[in-house]
């Protein structure tokens, strides 16, 4: 499988994200941003041929980005930015983590 890796990070981080969230949503964001950070670590995208999965990557990296964040609570800046997100940005961040693990698995 060319992309064993990548199914494995995220189809836990697609887990991670199933309901219930016992420590909270927060968390359970924090554990997928966690996952999707070890998938997306030194993987080259130009081994992607489909858009819309370059689309999910880049949905994906632009929901954990905490660049300009202060954690002044030392909470941890995953979990300051998790805190932060929308509804609609929550939505967006799980179906494009759930389509990249169902992309993944195809091969």
């Amino acid at each position: 499988m060319k992309f064993s890796y990548q199914v494995e990070k995220f189809s836990s981080a697609r887990s991670s994200l199933m309901l219930p969230h016992p420590e909270g949503e927060a968390k359970s964001l924090c554990d997928a941003f966690r996952e999707c950070s070890l998938g997306l670590h030194n993987f080259d995208e130009s081994l992607i041929q489909d858009d819309n999965a370059l689309n999910n990557i880049r949905k994906i990296k632009e929901s954990m980005n905490s660049s300009g964040l202060n954690d002044q609570e030392e909470k941890g800046l995953w979990r300051i930015k998790a805190e932060s997100l929308s509804e609609e940005e929550k939505y967006d961040f799980s179906n494009a983590v759930d389509e990249l693990a169902s992309y993944f698995c195809q091969f």
